[in-house]
């Protein structure tokens, strides 16, 4: 049977074509939508609709035989309940006049919504309160990491400072040190040049007399009977 053919099946029964047509999609319309959105549409003595995660899998081509990896996806599902069961394995019969599926009772229907669906909105919102409290405690986790990691940085830099000072001292010391030696050095070697020269100058003043071994000096003597002579 197809959609015409259910189409005329009920149209007797609410009145006419156009009309059955539309009620036919709109249950067809509600039930896609819902399972779409996540909710489960359950039917008391039909089964149930409802989306399931399909995990990401190998799966073979039935032309080639080749071995294709499969996306993960989400499937639409279709449980048939105790009743539809029972009338398909013979358990129950049915006759003519009877209806396959009762009535729902006033508890199990509030406002165009069933209770499985109720409970499938209660554990999203859950799982979202859920999700939602993770999301704030990572984030809190996250500033107080952060403000944790400011005054430790503070800290290694503070402490990283006077290390620099003492290394900045230290060169200056090394480099006064080696100015004060240079000087030092200098003057020295001044002193040094100076004293060479007085040196050079005295010995220069000193007359150099040379002595012969064996021989006497007399011209002192001559000089003075010179004199003599010439006052007499």
């Amino acid at each position: 049977m197809n959609k015409a053919q259910l189409v005329e099946a009920i149209a007797d029964k609410l009145g006419g074509r156009a009309a059955a047509e539309e009620a036919v999609d709109a249950v067809l319309d509600t039930i896609i939508r819902s399972v779409v959105a996540g909710d489960r549409v359950s039917v008391t003595g039909f089964g149930s609709f409802e989306k399931v995660e399909r995990a990401a899998r190998y799966a073979r081509n039935p032309q080639t035989g080749e071995r294709v990896r499969v996306k993960k996806t989400s499937v639409p599902r279709f449980r048939p309940g105790q009743g539809f069961k029972d009338l398909t394995g013979g358990a129950k019969k049915l006759t003519r006049g009877e209806t396959a599926i009762k009535k729902a009772s006033p508890g199990t229907v509030t406002g165009g919504t069933t209770v499985a669906g109720k409970k499938a909105a209660a554990k999203k919102t859950t799982a979202k309160k859920a999700t939602a409290k993770k999301t704030a405690k990572k984030a809190t986790t996250r500033a107080t990491a952060a403000k944790t990691a400011a005054p430790a940085r503070k800290t290694t830099a503070k402490k990283a400072t006077p290390r620099a000072a003492a290394k900045t001292t230290a060169a200056k010391t090394t480099a006064a040190k080696k100015t004060t030696a240079k000087k030092t050095t200098a003057k020295k070697t001044t002193a040094k040049k100076t004293t060479a020269k007085a040196t050079a100058k005295k010995t220069t003043a000193k007359p150099t007399t040379r002595s012969t071994p064996g021989r006497k000096t007399t011209g002192a003597k001559r000089t003075t009977s010179a004199r003599t002579a010439k006052r007499a």
